[in-house]
Formats: structure tokens, C-alpha cells, sequence
């Protein structure tokens, strides 16, 4: 099991336990919510356990799986959304991705959660570049992108099938000099 937890200002970012369950299932079953991303909606409660207990068998040497990790608001200790990335079998670059409820979104923890896994990946995990993708529609996300530092680097067309259409992708990336060079212009 992964014991990786991070911290920001308002967020936990820590391993899902099994009562994240029904928090997990109600977001991934919020149509808004799973609109742009690879799973279909409703997402059942059962699904969500088998989930959760395969996330807890991750280990860090399982490179090129996703490692999904439960946000939470040091606050009011809710689960507000989840964030992963995984290492490809090369051991280079990185990826990530992010899933917000609806109620949570549009508040900065995107951005926080985002910025706080780039350290991880950055400073601890020592990645030389860390990318991600995403649905151009799908405009919260990629503002989170650019706001975090990230570079949009490809458009591609009509590039990934899901959910019966044909969809188009964003890429970004930043590389490590890049982050070394963000993080002497703001703290973090």
C-alpha cells in the first residue's frame, strides 16, 4: 500500500480509504462531472469499493499504472475530488490528471492539488517532465494547466474516441527546468 500524503494550505492529498467510497462514487456519477472524462456515469457504489481497493495495492515501483489519490479539505475533512498521475514504464515523463466534484470546483483547489502533485513529481520523484491531456472543451481544466505553468505543446484532432465520438486533445507539458524556474518567481 502507498503511503504518499501531501499537503497544502487547505488540502490533504492522501491515499483513498474505504469510506471515501460514497463520496467517490457521487462525483464519478455527477454527468457534469464525468462528461469529459473515460468512465460512464452512474458509477456504482460497488465499482468505487473495487476501485479504492485496487488504488490500495499500488506500489511505487508499478510503473505505468495510475496512482489516484483522495483530495481532501483540511477544513471540514470532506473529500472534495481525487488527482493521479503515473510514471511511464521508461521511468520518463510523468502524467497527471484530476477530478473535482462539482460543488468544489471553481474554488482553486484544482490549481492547488495540481501544483502540489508538479512538487511531488519534481522535487521528490526527481522527473525530468511531467505531462498531461485533456478535452479542449472542457475549459476549467486546461485554465488550471496554464495557471499551474504548464505549456499547451499539441491540438490534436478528433485524436481519441470516448463515449461514442470522436474527441479532440489538448497536450501540456513542463519540463524541470521549467519548474525550477517557476518556483524562484512564486512560492509555494
Amino acid at each position: 500500500m502507498t503511503t504518499i500524503r501531501l499537503e497544502t494550505q487547505r488540502l490533504i492529498i492522501r491515499p483513498f480509504e474505504l469510506a471515501d467510497a460514497e463520496v467517490f462514487s457521487a462525483y464519478r456519477s455527477d454527468l457534469n462531472v464525468a462528461r469529459y472524462q473515460g468512465w460512464e456515469a452512474p458509477y456504482p457504489l460497488e465499482k468505487a469499493i473495487e476501485f479504492i481497493q485496487n488504488m490500495q495495492q499500488w506500489q511505487p515501483e508499478m510503473l505505468g499504472e495510475w496512482l489516484q489519490l483522495a483530495m481532501v479539505r483540511k477544513d471540514t475533512d470532506q473529500m472534495i475530488g481525487d488527482c493521479a498521475f503515473y510514471i511511464l514504464k521508461d521511468g520518463m515523463p510523468a502524467e497527471i490528471g484530476m477530478t473535482l466534484a462539482r460543488d468544489a470546483q471553481g474554488y482553486g483547489y484544482g490549481r492547488e492539488a495540481t501544483l502540489k502533485l508538479l512538487a511531488y513529481l519534481f522535487d521528490e520523484l526527481e522527473m525530468r517532465r511531467v505531462r498531461a491531456n485533456c478535452d479542449p472543451r472542457n475549459v476549467p481544466s486546461w485554465r488550471v494547466l496554464e495557471r499551474v505553468g504548464m505549456r499547451r505543446e499539441a491540438h490534436m484532432l478528433r485524436s481519441t474516441w470516448i463515449k461514442g465520438e470522436w474527441t479532440d486533445d489538448y497536450w501540456y507539458a513542463m519540463l524541470l527546468e521549467e519548474w525550477l524556474e517557476r518556483k524562484k518567481l512564486a512560492e509555494f
